[in-house]
């Protein structure tokens, strides 16, 4: 960490240069490019620059204990001991936070996908309450949730359900729960007891723009419907479902949310930009090395992260090792300290050089 610093401060020294330099106002995207750069490292700097002081204060302080004789002033510096590494612990997480390399995707919004996998019914109602959980995650931290395409089971569960999520940050702290949900509970359709295993698909997806994502308009196959419901019924009266086909790929997707037909083709077009940038980035991880791979697993959605077992009101994140004795909460929306200790974790493996 003390070379990266090195580095940043011999970075800021460039960076005053060139801004001290007229030349650099005639272009003004450079001007503001710099600045931002610039305004990325001082904060750096300046948070290693507070942790460096908490640790002199703590040297001198348990210098002092060490020579300390009278109890009564020694459990006072103790004290005092006790704080400043409490302090020196936050300001050193705070500072690997802001040297980890940042994910070009971080501040982006996501198209998230759930869909039901084994377990029939039971798997349909569990995704519903994924669904509800993400909501309500995200109405906490002030996100805005928008349903995209939904496909309904007659007991209120979900075969698939599409939304996005926009607002800052979403992508960073989301991307991990990509891969296979696993629940454990007796479920309402249940009558003996037994506890039933089924599992939920999650994914993931930065939502691409339409100038990262080239979408040909020969590539597609557009074709019209009615609305449908669960068992099949019509819910429209005019045809403003839209199903889309990306013929090079053979990806599908269906919209019929909206009553307009312009609106579920805007919104098919956006799931279609974020799969297709799901295969460009799965064949880029395919490429990578098998080590990664065993290090930290190829977060792909096939890979089963989660189990939520309901009868111990447990939950447990396989990937790093973490079990939370408060599954109740957590369905009500409380992700707050799991994915905290996941996006830690990844921040880690990418400061280690482990995660690529």
């Amino acid at each position: 960490m003390t070379d990266r610093i090195t580095q940043l401060r011999e970075r800021l020294a460039e960076l005053d240069g060139q801004i001290a330099s007229p030349d650099i106002f005639k272009d003004q995207a450079r001007y503001r490019e710099v600045m931002k750069e610039r305004s990325k490292v001082a904060a750096i700097l300046s948070a290693d620059e507070k942790y460096q002081q908490i640790e002199a204060e703590l040297s001198d302080a348990e210098a002092m204990a060490r020579n300390e004789t009278d109890p009564a002033m020694k459990a006072m510096v103790e004290e005092e001991i006790a704080a400043l590494k409490e302090k020196a612990e936050a300001c050193r997480l705070e500072l690997e936070n802001l040297l980890a390399p940042k994910d070009e995707m971080a501040d982006k919004s996501v198209i998230m996908e759930i869909r039901a996998g084994t377990g029939g019914e039971e798997a349909a109602l569990f995704a519903a309450d994924l669904f509800r959980m993400y909501s309500r995650f995200a109405d906490a931290k002030g996100w805005k949730v928008e349903v995209m395409s939904e496909s309904a089971t007659e007991l209120g569960g979900f075969k698939e359900i599409v939304c996005s999520i926009d607002g800052e940050g979403v992508y960073e702290q989301l991307k991990w729960e990509s891969g296979v949900h696993r629940v454990q509970r007796v479920p309402a359709t249940e009558n003996s007891g037994r506890i039933h295993t089924s599992a939920v698909t999650v994914a993931v997806l930065p939502e691409m723009e339409e100038t990262e994502i080239e979408i040909r308009q020969e590539d597609l196959r557009i074709d019209v419907m009615r609305s449908g419901g669960p068992g099949g019924q019509s819910v429209n009266t005019t045809d403003s479902a839209v199903r889309i086909t990306h013929l090079p790929s053979g990806i599908v997707v269906h919209c019929q949310d909206e009553k307009s037909q312009i609106k579920n083709k805007a919104k098919a077009l956006r799931i279609l930009r974020a799969r297709l940038y799901e295969i460009e980035e799965a064949k880029i991880q395919a490429e990578r090395s098998q080590e990664r791979k065993n290090q930290v697993g190829s977060g792909d959605r096939s890979e089963r992260i989660r189990t939520y077992n309901f009868p111990q009101n447990r939950l447990t994140d396989h990937r790093i090792d973490l079990t939370l004795y408060k599954l109740d909460l957590i369905m009500e929306g409380d992700l707050e300290e799991l994915v905290s200790a996941l996006v830690r974790h990844f921040r880690q493996l990418a400061l280690d050089g482990s995660l690529q």
